[in-house]
């Protein structure tokens, strides 16, 4: 594939170059976004057939691979939806947080090679704020400001989860509230994560608390930080507290592992009590 320009198009050479496990590339002029050969168009996710049949069997193999048991074909579906809405949020909020600049990109516009770690996107309008220089591109919207730009992420992205998320619910015995709250986990923890290898996670944790403060439609939940204290009952301000507090979150929706490994349960799970998280933490640490 030829390399991008587009006003997205370093923010995506930026998420690359500090998460090697992601590659954005854009097509040509006139190329359709891929299919086939390792690539899954978003919108074969969408429509619930024979190609997410395909993507969740991918899924099916890696648990009893590498867990050696089945999992549910309800946890199958939860996986592959995590797996896919994760970097398809990257889409969105890395430009944003970058850049300043927001695209839309419909379900039409984006393929996934989930094997080679690598998305392919066709970016075709974006939002951005008075005095970008993007603002005199083509597709180019400007917004007044940085409310408004939000505003802009938040439809964006749920303009591609949407039928994404109504492609999968049937097979997760989730619908409406448990769903988007997953989509809120994915804006959420993509960022966070990305924003500590480029060195920023706590201006990513301010931004994400104003762009899903709690109440915004169709997302469930909010950003939802908080701070743990230490393994001994330090306080923030404790001489003692050696590197507390530590940032967490608690997830608006559960991932659904624990019904494969039940002793080995996510860091931000709601089921993680506060001590497990600190020992989790502090074990990494360490490592």
């Amino acid at each position: 594939m030829p390399v991008p320009s587009s006003a997205v198009a370093d923010a995506y050479a930026r998420l690359t170059e500090v998460f090697p496990g992601l590659t954005v590339t854009e097509p040509g002029p006139g190329e359709p976004v891929p299919d086939g050969g390792g690539w899954t168009p978003a919108a074969s996710l969408a429509a619930g057939g024979t190609g997410l049949d395909a993507f969740l069997a991918w899924d099916d193999a890696q648990v009893l691979r590498d867990y050696g048991t089945p999992a549910r074909p309800d946890v199958v579906a939860s996986f592959g939806l995590h797996r896919y809405a994760w970097p398809a949020c990257l889409l969105f909020t890395v430009p944003w947080f970058l850049h300043r600049r927001v695209p839309r990109l419909p379900v039409t516009h984006v393929s996934y090679d989930r094997t080679a770690g690598r998305m392919a996107v066709r970016p075709t309008a974006f939002a951005c704020l008075p005095g970008d220089p993007a603002a005199t591109l083509p597709g180019a919207r400007v917004v007044p400001d940085e409310e408004a730009l939000r505003a802009e992420l938040r439809a964006a992205v749920a303009e591609h989860l949407e039928p994404v998320l109504t492609g999968f619910g049937p097979r997760m015995r989730r619908r409406g509230r448990a769903l988007w709250g997953m989509a809120t986990d994915e804006i959420v923890e993509g960022l966070w994560y990305v924003a500590h290898l480029l060195g920023e996670q706590r201006r990513a944790m301010r931004e994400l608390e104003l762009l899903l403060p709690g109440a915004t439609r169709p997302y469930v939940g909010s950003a939802a930080f908080r701070e743990l204290t230490g393994p001994d009952g330090e306080s923030p301000s404790s001489s003692s507290s050696r590197g507390y507090p530590q940032p967490t979150r608690d997830r608006a929706s559960c991932c659904m592992f624990y019904t494969v490994r039940p002793e080995d349960l996510c860091v931000t799970c709601p089921r993680t009590r506060d001590a497990d998280r600190i020992a989790k933490l502090t074990a990494a640490a360490a490592g």
